[in-house]
């Protein structure tokens, strides 16, 4: 059984299997995973109407494997932003084990297109989508982005998700140059619930960080969340900034940031990859929280991440609403954008 059936058995069986038991992974747990498969079908609809029933049509279309085949595959799924390079390493390997196994039918080929797209996403190391906790002391995130992807507002999904995993969150205002984004990272602490630390629009960021972490440090705080500017257009002040907040960070806390997540919205496509690239010049990145996910037919967007810029993806945004925003699981991802396909 491949990859991709072997999550459809496990995401659609009605009950709970001995292979289960094999595996560990108990009834409650099970459920638990079913019922956030559902938010990764409901916010990946967009890309399933897309490039997915485009892929449907073309099995329909051809009743052999032919080069015209793959012609229109490799346009459909550089069209999804999988990103070009990778296309060309699949429909290789694609066209390699059709010569290697004799097969000639495209519906043959479906659950294989599935298996190497995962397979990219997972082979060449190991991107894991966790958080990487201190051992001692507060854990420290500090989140980067243009203006406009969600930034601050993933900030405060983000803590509200980490507060029911009964962790002490700490908000920081750390974007102190755009108008209102220190009152609404304030709004956002209310809203779920956390603590928040900020000054006055303008104030300097490295300041408001150095207090808000001696605060953090204080009041026993388990995670603190940093906002910052993301004023790109000019990368030579952004860094000169992102450093001065890092040196702060590490005088402050043993281990420095113990993340730098890159926020991307997912709807600007290839202009995302551009940014991920721009911020990867100017600090040490540790994963990307891909936003508006649902808002978009293009999912294909995630891979195209992972095989630029070798970065992980550690959260995605699937949905307007708290609970849509979701760790990013390469399986569940897998399933939900291709689960009308095979």
């Amino acid at each position: 059984m491949g990859f991709f059936n072997k999550l459809k058995t496990m995401f659609q069986g009605t009950g709970f299997t001995d292979e289960n038991k094999e595996e560990n992974i108990s009834k409650e747990e099970l459920d638990k995973q079913k019922e956030v498969v559902k938010i990764y079908e409901k916010g990946l609809t967009k890309s399933r109407r897309g490039f997915v029933s485009k892929l449907v049509d073309l099995t329909s279309k051809y009743n052999k494997i032919t080069n015209e085949y793959f012609d229109e595959l490799e346009e459909i799924l550089i069209m999804a932003d999988i990103g070009v390079n990778t296309v060309m390493e699949l429909i290789d390997k694609l066209r390699s084990r059709v010569k290697k196994e004799g097969i000639v039918q495209p519906e043959e080929l479906k659950e294989i297109i599935v298996d190497e797209l995962f397979i990219t996403y997972v082979d060449d190391e190991v991107l894991s989508s966790k958080i990487n906790y201190a051992d001692d002391g507060p854990t420290v995130i500090l989140f980067v982005g243009v203006n406009g992807v969600g930034k601050t507002t993933t900030i405060g999904k983000i803590a509200w998700k980490l507060k029911n995993d009964g962790k002490k969150v700490l908000l920081v205002g750390g974007d102190t140059f755009r108008a209102g984004a220190v009152s609404q990272l304030k709004e956002w602490s209310e809203k779920v619930g956390v603590g928040f630390y900020g000054k006055e629009e303008g104030a300097d960021p490295a300041s408001v960080v150095y207090d808000g972490l001696a605060l953090a440090k204080n009041d026993n705080y388990d995670v603190v969340l940093i906002d910052t500017a993301g004023r790109l257009q000019n990368k030579i002040n952004l860094m000169k900034e992102l450093e001065k907040i890092n040196k702060v960070i590490d005088g402050q806390i043993s281990g420095g940031a113990r993340e730098t997540l890159l926020v991307i919205d997912a709807t600007t496509g290839q202009n995302g990859i551009s940014q991920a690239k721009a911020f990867k010049e100017i600090t040490n990145l540790t994963g990307i929280v891909l936003t508006k996910l649902d808002g978009t037919a293009k999912g294909g967007i995630v891979l195209a991440i992972k095989a630029t810029v070798k970065l992980p993806v550690k959260y995605i945004g699937l949905g307007e609403g708290k609970e849509d925003l979701q760790v990013f699981d390469i399986e569940k991802y897998i399933y939900g954008l291709f689960k009308d396909l095979v």
